[in-house]
């Protein structure tokens, strides 16, 4: 079993930056393919960024250039550095972990970006 923390989640102006955070409760980084996933209101959960075991990183498209997914493997953190925030940006977002049949997920943290 794995447990996955987010933090770092709140309100922000457009244009602004939020760095979230996901700490995992035990070593998995090296196996698991680890992702930010968010679900905006009436909206499917959608992916927004991704890393794999070997470090391979992926973006959709709405983030790319403004989104940063990083890892500290010693900490068993993931985080999500989030700059440039646009409206459209506010939903809850989600750590997931996945290995083959295992998949985890945290309990997400609210992005709001407003004026």
């Amino acid at each position: 079993q794995v447990q996955l923390v987010e933090s770092g989640g709140g309100l922000v102006q457009p244009g602004g930056s939020l760095r979230l955070s996901c700490a995992a409760s035990r070593s998995i980084f090296l196996i698991y393919t680890m992702g930010w996933y968010r679900q905006a209101p009436g909206k499917q959960r959608e992916l927004v960024a991704v890393i794999t075991n070997t470090g391979r990183i992926n973006y959709s498209d709405s983030v790319k250039g403004r989104f940063t997914i990083s890892r500290d493997n010693a900490k068993n953190t993931m985080y999500l550095q989030m700059n440039s925030l646009k409206p459209e940006d506010t939903a809850v977002y989600y750590c997931n972990a996945k290995y083959s049949s295992w998949e985890y997920w945290g309990q997400g943290t609210q992005v709001t970006v407003s004026s």
